[in-house]
C-alpha cells in the first residue's frame, strides 16, 4: 500500500483527537503530521477555575507532545498558507505536501474592530487572561463589574454564563463589605440561543437568581477607558469599576488569504462530513462554519456552537473516513450533531445539555436540573484530558462512559 501523509493543522482537541485515532486507524506506514505553532497546550474548560482561584494556571498545561500517541510526527511552526491546488502548506521555514489536510486551527480574537477595546482588556477566555481577571477581583475595591459579549459567534456559548456565575460566588465567599453590582451585557436575546428558549430561559434564571443584571440585544460600539464607560448601540451607556469581555472572534487570517474561508472568515463544510469544497481538505471545530436549522431572530440564520465537544466528536468523524478512504477497510461515517454543555453555577453544581443540534425544524436539546454530578462529570473530563495516553486515560474514559450511560447521555470517548 503506497504511503500517505495526513497533516493536521493546528493542535487543539480536534487536532489531538484526529491525529491519535488516525494514528490508531492506519498502519504505520502512513505519516501522521500534526502542526502546532505553540509548544504546550492549556486546557481552556479550566480557565474558569483558574479566574476563581480553584485551579493553578500549571497544573492544566501540557507540552503538545504529552497529548499525542507515538508514532506521530509534531511540528512547531506558523501556518504562512494553503495551497490546495499544489496539495501543499507552507510554513515558517519549509513547505509541508499532503495527500489529505485537515484544518483544525480554531478561531482567534481580535481587538481592532471596536473602538476603546485592545489586548489590554480583560478576559477569561485565555489562560493569562484569566490570571489577570483572578489578580484583578482578588483586588477589586469597587462596586460595578461589567461582562461584555462583544460581537458573534464567540467560542463556548456557555462561558461569559459561567464565569459571571463563578465571579457572583468568589465575592459571597470574600463576604466583601461592598455591595457588588455584576451586569452582564450580549448582543443575544437570550443565553445561549441556538439551545433554544426554554434552555436560554434556565440560563437566565440561575444568572439572575445570584442578583446578576442580565442586559441581552445590547451590541457594544465602543469603551472609554477613561472615563470607565461603555456604549452600545441605541442603548444606554453603562459606568463600571471593572470591565471584563468575550472579545470578537474569527478565524485565522491564513484561512482567508488561502482561498480556505467565506466571508464569515470560517471554512464553510458539508455539515455531515466536514469536507471542504478543496478535494482531500477538511475543517473541523471553531475553524469550521456550519449552518444548522432555527432561528433564533428574523432573517439570522443559526450556526453550529464553536465549542470542544463538537471538534472532538466530529475529529473522530474525519479520522474514520481518511483511513477507510486510505485502508479500504471498515464504513464510512456522517456527523450527526450532537453536543451536550455543562454550565458551572458556582457551590459545587452544574447544569447541563444535550441533544441534536441538526435536529429540524430547530436544536432538540433536552435539559437537566443544576447538580453535583454534573460539575463532578466536568472534573473527570479534564483529568481524562490532561491525563498522558496510558493505563490512567483508559480507566478514566472507561468511568466516563459508564457513567454517561447510566445518566442516559452518549459520552463516546
Amino acid at each position: 500500500m503506497k504511503s500517505k501523509t495526513i497533516v493536521i493543522l493546528g493542535g487543539g482537541i480536534g487536532g489531538i483527537v484526529t491525529a491519535n485515532r488516525l494514528r490508531k486507524l492506519l498502519p504505520v506506514n502512513h505519516r501522521i503530521v500534526l502542526i502546532e505553532k505553540n509548544s504546550y497546550n492549556s486546557f481552556a474548560p479550566s480557565y474558569l477555575w483558574v479566574m476563581n482561584g480553584d485551579r493553578k494556571p500549571e497544573k492544566i498545561v501540557r507540552d503538545v507532545k504529552h497529548f499525542v500517541n507515538p508514532g506521530i510526527e509534531v511540528f512547531h511552526s506558523e501556518v504562512k498558507e494553503i495551497i490546495p491546488a499544489a496539495r501543499a502548506v507552507k510554513l515558517e521555514d519549509r513547505t509541508q505536501g499532503y495527500d489529505y489536510l485537515v484544518i483544525a486551527m480554531g478561531s482567534e480574537m481580535v481587538f481592532d474592530n471596536i473602538q476603546g477595546l485592545d489586548e489590554d482588556v480583560l478576559t477569561y477566555y485565555t489562560l493569562d487572561g484569566a490570571i489577570k481577571v483572578k489578580e484583578a477581583i482578588s483586588s477589586f475595591t469597587g462596586s460595578k463589574i461589567a461582562i461584555v459579549i462583544c460581537s458573534l459567534p464567540y467560542r463556548c456559548p456557555a462561558a461569559p454564563y459561567e464565569g459571571a456565575l463563578l465571579i457572583s460566588e468568589y465575592f459571597r465567599k470574600k463576604d466583601t463589605n461592598n455591595k457588588i453590582e455584576i451586569s452582564l451585557f450580549t448582543p443575544e436575546p437570550y443565553p445561549m440561543p441556538v439551545g433554544g428558549p426554554q434552555l436560554g430561559e434556565l440560563v437566565k434564571q440561575t444568572i439572575k437568581s445570584k442578583g446578576i443584571e442580565y442586559h441581552p440585544l445590547y451590541r457594544l460600539s465602543s469603551i472609554d477607558k477613561q472615563n470607565l464607560q461603555i456604549h452600545f448601540e441605541n442603548k444606554e451607556s453603562y459606568n463600571y469599576d471593572l470591565l471584563i469581555v468575550i472579545p470578537p472572534h474569527k478565524g485565522s487570517p491564513v484561512l482567508k488569504e488561502s482561498g480556505m474561508a467565506n466571508e464569515t472568515s470560517y471554512v464553510p463544510v458539508d455539515p455531515l462530513t466536514l469536507k471542504t469544497w478543496h478535494e482531500n481538505v477538511y475543517a473541523l471545530g471553531d475553524a469550521s462554519a456550519i449552518s444548522i436549522p432555527g432561528k433564533w431572530k428574523p432573517d439570522v440564520n443559526m450556526m453550529l456552537p464553536k465549542a470542544g465537544v463538537f471538534a472532538h466528536s466530529q475529529a473522530k468523524i474525519i479520522a474514520n473516513n481518511i483511513a477507510v478512504e486510505i485502508t479500504g477497510k471498515g464504513e464510512m461515517k456522517t456527523f450527526c450533531g450532537d453536543g451536550y454543555c455543562m454550565l458551572e453555577a458556582g457551590e459545587g453544581v452544574s447544569g447541563f445539555a444535550y441533544g441534536n443540534f441538526y435536529g429540524t425544524p430547530n436544536p432538540q436539546v433536552k435539559l437537566k436540573k443544576l447538580g453535583r454530578i454534573w460539575h463532578w462529570g466536568k472534573i473527570l473530563f479534564e483529568m481524562w484530558w490532561l491525563a498522558s495516553p496510558g493505563f490512567k486515560k483508559t480507566l478514566l474514559g472507561w468511568i466516563l462512559n459508564i457513567g454517561g450511560k447510566i445518566l442516559g447521555i452518549k459520552i463516546d470517548l
